[in-house]
């Protein structure tokens, strides 16, 4: 049995109720706000895609960047460091990063100890006119070692070494390098006389105030290496004639002291090269003397046996070949030995003739 109601069973099913007649206001209005809240998903999935793309950054070759999240650095020592190319992090405020150069060259320049300059001047490499007087309020300057005031300012050259020290260990780093080159050029300038630090000394003035500052930073552990510092210094601008006035009392002195060194070296050089020249005629002389003793010595060798054989004849003939060479020039030359009874022989000689004069022309017949 079918217990469900059938139209053949005389009972008619409810009528379904009429529709409810709705203004066009309101359908307009619900249309319009349909439309309205598609537009309104719309933009929203475009804001967040915009969102999200603009979390994409690029980190160029020479430089490293670190993702921030909520002001804490992801990863750890050299993890938290990013090498060059694309990538992507959570936009702020729920991350950010930070790009560090590792292989540029960082400058910080130092005006402790320098007069007052616009930076629109320093640029233009304009001198501003100096004052009656050195106004200590607006004018830097720094104390030499003997008490005298100059101008000096130092331009440090450094990069990168450690990133993460650089960033994080400082709420400025810059101003910490910057710091340190003031202290170096104040600790430098009161170790150098005024007349080194100006003239005598610039290059040991300037490896003072880069090794200090090199020192301070690794003492404070920057994280930079220094490559280079540059160091210029001037006397006050207020005392320009005093100055110019030792330069050239110094330029005179340097003339004088070449001219007296240029002497010196003619004097000891021609001195040297007289002594050169005696020595060699003493060596010459004694290589000589020496030869001619050793000819000797060596005759006399020769000589000795027949000596020792027959002293007499020896003695004899050597006296004959000695008056011989002496008495070269005599015309007539008598040899008288001694007699057999050994008594000395009296005997007179006429070395010269004597010149018999020639008879004039009046004394002629």
């Amino acid at each position: 049995m079918n217990d469900h109601p059938h139209p053949d069973d005389g009972l008619l099913a409810p009528a379904p109720p009429p529709d409810t007649p709705v203004d066009a206001g309101s359908q307009a209005l619900s249309e319009a706000l349909r439309s309205s809240f598609l537009i309104v998903k719309f933009v929203m999935v475009l804001l967040v895609l915009l969102f999200l793309f603009s979390g994409f950054f690029t980190v160029g070759p020479q430089e490293r960047a670190i993702i921030l999240r909520f002001g804490r650095p992801q990863g750890e020592g050299e993890k938290a460091l990013l090498g060059p190319g694309l990538h992507w992090s959570f936009p702020y405020p729920i991350d950010d990063h930070e790009t560090v150069s590792i292989a540029g060259l960082q400058h910080v320049t130092s005006t402790v100890g320098w007069y007052a300059v616009t930076p629109e001047q320093m640029l233009a490499g304009v001198e501003p006119p100096a004052g009656p007087t050195l106004n200590p309020i607006v004018d830097g300057y720094v104390l030499t070692a003997d008490a005298n005031i100059i101008h000096t300012r130092a331009t440090l050259t450094y990069r990168i070494d450690e990133p993460i020290r650089y960033v994080f260990g400082f709420v400025n780093a810059s101003n910490a390098v910057q710091n340190a080159l003031d202290s170096a050029l104040l600790f430098a300038a009161s170790r150098f006389k005024v007349d080194e630090i100006l003239t005598r000394d610039i290059a040991g003035f300037q490896e003072a105030v880069r090794r200090h500052a090199t020192r301070l930073a690794e003492m404070q552990d920057l994280g930079i290496v220094i490559e280079q510092c540059a160091v210029r210094s001037t006397y006050p601008r207020q005392l320009k004639q005093p100055f110019d006035r030792v330069t050239t009392a110094e330029q005179d002195r340097g003339k004088v002291l070449n001219a007296a060194r240029s002497d010196e070296n003619q004097v000891t050089n021609k001195a040297g090269a007289d002594a050169n020249t005696i020595i060699n005629l003493a060596q010459s002389d004694r290589a000589r003397l020496v030869s001619d003793m050793a000819a000797q010595a060596e005759r006399f060798q020769e000589i000795l046996p027949k000596y020792q054989r027959y002293p007499t004849l020896f003695v004899e003939q050597r006296l004959t070949e000695t008056l011989g060479r002496v008495l070269t020039n005599v015309q007539d030359k008598i040899f008288l030995a001694d007699s057999a009874g050994g008594k000395s022989r009296e005997l007179r000689l006429l070395l010269n003739r004597e010149v018999q004069p020639q008879e004039t022309e009046e004394r002629k017949p």
